[in-house]
């Protein structure tokens, strides 16, 4: 079975990479450092540097594995490459409206650079996946946990191409 893709912005993937060179380049040496530079002090069963070192080191690696599994699987897709921009794929910037017209704007990005404080919701969470195909006028419904809501499409727009 194929692995399911993992569609991400060009901005999000240079975000993953910039993440992952910051880790490797330079915090990873330095916490290696600080490693090499306890162990000489003698005995590591009670030196907290060493031991706190060797843990930071740990969740560095760990993350790095992360990062180079997720732009592995990563499939970047350029919005502004969009040829339907009358209805609403990854990265849209769609308008929306509820029952009680009060109107917010999302944008449908990858799941790796989600933000809800930024109005940037992950291809997979609920409302991405009604929205998915919608056009404006169109009403969809969004099951959530507390129950489901509908919102109707105001507006689609996608990035201008450079």
């Amino acid at each position: 079975m194929k692995p399911p893709s993992n569609p991400i912005t060009p901005a999000g993937m240079a975000a993953l990479k910039a993440r992952y060179d910051q880790l490797f380049g330079t915090d990873r040496p330095e916490i290696v450092e600080i490693i090499h530079w306890a162990a000489g002090n003698g005995d590591r069963s009670e030196n907290g540097d060493y031991l706190y070192g060797r843990k930071k080191l740990r969740e560095i690696d760990r993350e790095l594995g992360h990062l180079s599994r997720r732009m592995k699987a990563a499939r970047v897709i350029n919005p502004a490459d969009q040829p339907d921009k009358s209805r609403a794929f990854f990265g849209a910037t769609v308008t929306l409206a509820d029952e009680n017209d009060v109107q917010q704007t999302v944008t449908l990005v990858g799941d790796d650079e989600q933000d809800a404080s930024a109005k940037r919701i992950g291809w997979s969470s609920p409302l991405a996946r009604a929205l998915k195909g919608a056009e404006v006028g169109d009403v969809r419904t969004v099951r959530l946990p507390g129950g489901s809501k509908e919102w109707e499409v105001i507006a689609i727009d996608y990035p201008i191409p450079a």
